[in-house]
């Protein structure tokens, strides 16, 4: 079984990787099983460009594939914010609830503006001697005016994706279940495809 390193602490996110890699393949591990846990800086200017910061610092550390993964929403009436800076949208050591509570404030100041959103997710996988492959993919809905839901993380309770726009009431992200999110999200989308890269690798 190979070591695959995810470059994150947030152990809600590890489930949901852990959800679509394939973990028969694989002994996931992240930033929390390292000896010393690190805090990495994501200051680039993109999604790609964080994704490469956090697989590439991590691989140097445990001389070990390593997948760096970005993702944030962008919202068009906001110009595409809080994009790469969703994480830290309301500031230091706020909760996924303060900043689902600033979008929605936000939103609420331009009652006229379309309320039409995308996820975006950038994998990177990466090497002690740098970037091997690279993955993005997207996923499309709207936000909701109130949170809905107690599944998922982050944006989740207020994104209602479009894949699901024929149902009364939309759904938003945090009500779906897990094979349901994991089938159209933008990073279920990027893992699948990071998988398929894998499996023509030889072991």
């Amino acid at each position: 079984m190979t070591d695959l390193w995810i470059a994150t602490a947030n152990p809600k996110k590890r489930v949901e990787l852990e959800r679509v890699l394939a973990a028969d393949r694989y002994r996931i591990l992240t930033i929390r099983d390292l000896d010393e846990p690190i805090d990495i800086v994501e200051d680039g200017d993109s999604f790609a460009a964080n994704a490469a910061i956090k697989a590439t610092t991590l691989a140097k550390i445990t001389g070990k594939p390593t997948i760096g993964d970005d993702s944030g929403i962008c919202v068009d009436a906001l110009d595409g914010a809080p994009g790469i800076f969703s994480a830290r949208y309301a500031g230091p050591g706020k909760t996924d609830r303060d900043r689902i509570d600033k979008l929605l404030a936000e939103l609420a100041e331009r009652p006229d503006a379309p309320r039409t959103a995308h996820f975006t997710c950038h994998i990177c996988l990466a090497g002690p001697d740098g970037v091997i492959a690279t993955f993005e993919e997207h996923c499309h809905g709207t936000i909701a005016t109130e949170p809905r839901g107690e599944e998922g993380f982050g944006y989740d309770p207020v994104f209602l994706p479009d894949e699901f726009a024929a149902e009364t009431p939309h759904p938003s992200f945090a009500q779906l279940r897990p094979d349901q999110k994991d089938e159209i999200s933008h990073r279920g989308r990027a893992l699948r495809r990071l998988v398929e890269y894998l499996s023509t690798q030889t072991p």
